[in-house]
């Protein structure tokens, strides 16, 4: 933290020296896309109610992200368990075949971080995919949720879930700041982070807005679209807790990215991924 202190110093330092259009610039924020698993689905039925996924194939990716921000970390979304990189066979989920060629870890030691050095987690929505190393950044991290997704997690039906529970577990007790009503959270105040509610896949599912200096404004979209087609054709998957609240959050998200002028991230899709910087490189 004291590290953190001094380069604020040093930036409140330089900002008196520097022009006030410049000063009204965008913060040093950092995206790093780092891999937490990769999924092969023999069959994507699941993601289209209306029945024309029946039978297609896709493999989807499941990245993590970690923002830097002068006044801290967050990471968003958390990927499938690390543990998951430990086997042979992957894990079979959803009649998919989930495997990791590297642990979430791992990558954080590439940027000589530790779980314990990240300030804020934040998860899209609550299913095993993002949730699955909450377990490394709960006991130290500030949990940002919001009020209705942290209530669906914690339902006697999830705590019966005896795959997906201890993932979720680890978060019940950790120092949390609930989302409540409608509002949108801005993680560091300056509004160059800023999670915004998008419910409908989840009850509580929220997405990322990210404005950087360099690349412009990022939406991180979580499960909003799952397939490359599913945004231009509304899909909406069978799973979903509400049909109409999915169609409204996606009109609201594409909404917000035309008036902020934000570049959509669809977070399973693979070539979205493979277009910003590759690991340990950062958008910026």
């Amino acid at each position: 933290m004291m590290k953190r202190g001094l380069a604020a110093m040093a930036a409140a330092m330089m900002a008196a020296c520097t022009p006030a259009a410049e000063q009204a610039a965008a913060p040093a924020v950092q995206i790093y896309a780092m891999q937490c698993g990769n999924i092969a689905f023999t069959d994507t039925d699941a993601f289209a109610d209306d029945g024309s996924l029946a039978g297609v194939a896709r493999n989807l990716v499941d990245p993590c992200f970690l923002i830097r921000h002068p006044d801290g970390d967050l990471m968003w979304d958390m990927g499938f368990p690390d543990a998951v990189a430990e086997m042979p066979n992957g894990l079979q989920v959803m009649g998919a075949t989930v495997t990791m060629p590297v642990t979430l870890a791992s990558q954080l030691q590439q940027l000589n971080l530790t779980p314990a050095d990240i300030e804020f987690i934040s998860v899209s929505h609550s299913h095993g995919d993002h949730v699955g190393n909450a377990g490394l950044f709960a006991p130290t991290a500030t949990w940002i949720v919001d009020a209705d997704e942290r209530a669906h997690m914690f339902r006697d039906e999830a705590r019966a879930d005896a795959q997906g529970w201890p993932l979720v577990a680890p978060l019940e007790n950790a120092q949390t700041i609930l989302i409540e009503g409608d509002a949108r959270h801005d993680v560091f105040g300056d509004g160059s982070v800023t999670i915004i509610q998008a419910p409908g896949h989840t009850p509580g599912h929220t997405v990322l807005l990210v404005r950087t200096a360099n690349s412009g404004n990022v939406l991180l979209t979580g499960d909003m679209w799952h397939l490359a087609e599913s945004r231009e054709r509304r899909l909406v998957p069978r799973f979903n807790v509400d049909r109409a609240q999915t169609l409204a959050s996606m009109e609201r998200v594409e909404t917000i990215a035309a008036e902020e002028n934000a570049r959509i991230i669809r977070q399973h899709v693979a070539e979205d991924i493979e277009a910003l910087p590759r690991f340990p490189e950062a958008l910026n």
